[in-house]
């Protein structure tokens, strides 16, 4: 029988060091979700299971942390006017539906294989979205921009705007005319990656901007009004089947806050190159992480037979990554914050001294 259906969940012990480690990756997922807009999962989720948490107890608790910092991280930006409420609520409801489907899937593999092939699955699937989405970005990023009288959108969103498919909607705030039919695989997908991994924000950000055409600082700050309502609905899910921990909610609930903040205002200095820049370095760094993760899992599954000792090391080895992810992200962000910040400053006291 799996723990789902024991009724048995394993809550991990907390310590100071587990509490502190929670607080600091909190912190630097907020940072990074007020700056791209992604909740932050993709470093919180396999930040939880470095610690023992297991998968889905990980992604549980961090979709119901997500949905406040989300709602923070939104109402900031929607003052800077980044915000495109109605783009956010189109692609809410099919990712409310991706949603509920995959509290779903993800409790058939518990059930199925119980947590060890959970914790294969999510992180399997960290690799496979991390680096697919992450390597586009990346090259999106290092490729020499044409100089066109129109390159300011990618031509799959344009040639989709292009076509005339009813209903059309005008998104005002992103500047997007496009069929609704076209929104509904970008919401669904990142509803469904949210529920099953908690990482929603790798596939709604470069959606809306690949797919309908938003610019990165729209759809970074839209993806935070998704994540609210489509983190409201998983986390009542979750919560009934009791997946969540709430004090690791609390505990990095209680950074995050503090870092969604620092990150929403960092998007006003900063470049959308440098938004793509950030997410790609840390999706690359992260899916490396994972990927020696793997073999824990797979041995626990009894797929392949190793080493104790060896995979204690590979585990180790994972951890350090996942910390240099984190550190390299918010290195990035906050150098790239000051490094703006500094002309602007320069100005205000030039025109203060006049």
């Amino acid at each position: 029988m799996t723990d789902i259906a024991q009724g048995v969940v394993n809550f991990i012990d907390l310590n100071v060091m587990n509490i502190s480690f929670l607080f600091i990756v909190g912190f630097i997922g907020g940072l990074v979700s007020g700056f791209i807009g992604s909740g932050g999962a993709f470093v919180l989720t396999p930040g939880m299971m470095s610690l023992g948490v297991p998968g889905t107890v990980a992604v549980a608790s961090n979709m119901c942390h997500k949905f406040p910092k989300a709602m923070v991280g939104a109402f900031k930006r929607f003052k800077y006017g980044q915000v495109d409420i109605k783009l956010g609520v189109v692609m809410a409801v099919s990712a409310g539906i991706g949603v509920q489907l995959g509290i779903k899937l993800q409790q058939w593999i518990l059930n199925t294989w119980g947590q060890a092939g959970s914790n294969l699955y999510v992180s399997l699937s960290f690799v496979a979205v991390l680096v697919i989405v992450g390597g586009y970005m990346f090259r999106d990023v290092i490729r020499p921009e044409k100089k066109t009288e129109d390159n300011s959108r990618p031509s799959l969103a344009k040639r989709l705007q292009a076509i005339h498919l009813p209903p059309m909607i005008y998104f005002k705030t992103a500047d997007v005319r496009i069929s609704l039919w076209f929104t509904v695989p970008v919401g669904f997908a990142t509803g469904m990656l949210a529920a099953t991994i908690a990482v929603g924000g790798f596939i709604g950000v470069p959606g809306m901007i690949y797919v309908i055409g938003a610019s990165g600082l729209v759809s970074s700050a839209t993806e935070l009004v998704i994540a609210f309502m489509m983190g409201l609905g998983g986390s009542i899910n979750w919560a009934i089947h009791g997946m969540v921990d709430i004090r690791l909610t609390l505990i990095i609930l209680g950074g995050s806050l503090l870092g969604v903040q620092l990150g929403a205002i960092g998007t006003t200095y900063v470049s959308e190159k440098m938004i793509k820049v950030v997410m790609a370095a840390i999706m690359l760094i992260v899916a490396v992480s994972r990927g020696f993760a793997l073999p824990k899992y797979l041995n626990e599954l009894q797929l392949i037979t190793m080493d104790p000792a060896i995979i204690g090391v590979l585990d180790t080895i994972s951890f350090i990554i996942m910390c240099l992810g984190l550190l390299t992200g918010a290195v990035i962000i906050l150098g790239s914050m000051w490094k703006a910040r500094r002309p602007a400053v320069q100005l205000q006291e030039g025109y203060e001294a006049v």
